[in-house]
């Protein structure tokens, strides 16, 4: 079978690192893994892009610098990832890259749907003039633009590649923020944001701990989730929902929102207990979510970082029992790598003029070919 050979790059909320992804894909759309490479942000460029995901002062004349710069920071990650693997830049067809989102404001009740949009920076032209290789990049507006979230967009992928005959699934991404695909057999999908994953937990960590990440949880399991902190953090309007295309992002879940709820109670709770239900915080709006699905699943998969958060995990095993629960390594695909072999996916899938997203997912109005491609 004919194979064309595909690089995904993916950064997520939680801006600790570029995951970069070298596949080749079939012409029936299957991906094989060939090489994976992580690479860090840089400390400089990490604050700059989460100072960037707030409205403040001056933001054009920095977001332009941000962009350039974001754009060499994945052209080195591809460049390297060639190395490693051996790879010929002439060997890829295209990158397909995710890009970072600094802004999304989908229809929702606070914003029009007219009105509606996203923004992904990390400059393609940049990419594709250091890596040699055409790059396919900003998928979510066209969702926007035919009346879609935007967002989640590797539920099509899930669907593709983890469905199964006769079993309901739901694979759950747990990143910045979390997401659920529900899988009912191979006969439909729905898949929708269900809030925080582990935006909140790594920023309170950083600033008590000094650390990127609370290391398996321990952290949060050393500490007693708070019964009246965790009630008015799911108090959050986002939660008013049925399941159904929503999305989310650091404008409904941010450091600062937290330490606002916090003022009152800071100085009165132990930093491991306020991670406690934090955790806690993530594992329930989890759980909730999948008690909304319009069927029971009977597996659950788990990709992102929390799939490493051994606190977490036990937790979720606990809330959703007697669901099965485990990552998608078990389905053959590292949990690490799944959000870049999306994206990897979407560029073969824009390469060869298919629909990119799932209207049942996203609330688009049909179904788009998804991103604009510049050449090498």
């Amino acid at each position: 079978m004919i194979m064309a050979r595909y690089i995904g790059i993916m950064s997520g909320t939680s801006l600790d690192s570029i995951d970069c992804v070298l596949c080749d894909i079939d012409t029936a759309g299957k991906p094989k893994l060939l090489a994976h490479h992580t690479r860090p942000f840089p400390g400089a460029l990490q604050q700059e892009l989460r100072a960037l995901c707030q409205p403040g002062d001056n933001e054009i004349e920095r977001l332009g610098p941000a962009d350039r710069w974001l754009g060499r920071e994945y052209a080195a990650a591809a460049n390297d990832l060639l190395a490693e693997a051996e790879c010929r830049a002439e060997e890829v067809t295209a990158i397909g890259c995710h890009g970072q989102t600094i802004r999304h404001r989908p229809a929702n009740d606070r914003q029009a749907p007219e009105t509606a949009f996203t923004l992904q920076i990390g400059d393609p032209n940049t990419l594709a003039s250091l890596t040699g290789i055409a790059v396919a990049a900003d998928f979510r507006r066209r969702d926007i633009a035919e009346g879609g979230q935007g967002a989640p967009l590797a539920p099509m992928l899930h669907q593709a590649l983890f469905a199964k005959t006769g079993t309901c699934r739901a694979v759950i991404n747990i990143g910045g923020m979390a997401n659920v695909t529900w899988l009912n057999g191979t006969e439909g999908a729905l898949g929708f944001d269900t809030g925080p994953g582990n935006v909140l937990m790594d920023s309170w960590v950083q600033q008590h701990l000094g650390t990127p990440y609370d290391d398996g949880g321990r952290f949060a399991a050393s500490g007693t989730p708070q019964p009246d902190l965790l009630k008015r953090l799911l108090q959050h309007p986002y939660f008013d929902y049925k399941a159904g295309p929503r999305s989310t992002g650091r404008e409904d879940f941010d450091a600062n929102q937290l330490m606002t709820i916090l003022a009152a109670q800071a100085d009165t709770l132990r930093p491991e207990d306020i991670q406690a239900t934090l955790l806690e915080f993530t594992a329930q709006s989890i759980a909730q979510a999948l008690q909304r699905l319009p069927k029971p699943v009977s597996q659950v998969f788990i990709c992102g970082g929390g799939a490493f958060n051994t606190a977490l995990m036990q937790r979720l095993e606990s809330l959703v029992h007697p669901s099965l629960i485990a990552s998608t390594q078990s389905l053959g695909l590292h949990p690490l790598q799944v959000e870049a072999v999306a994206f990897a996916w979407l560029a073969w899938r824009r390469v060869n003029q298919l629909t990119g997203n799932l209207p049942s997912v996203t609330g688009a109005g049909r179904e788009a070919v998804l991103g604009a491609l510049y050449s090498a």
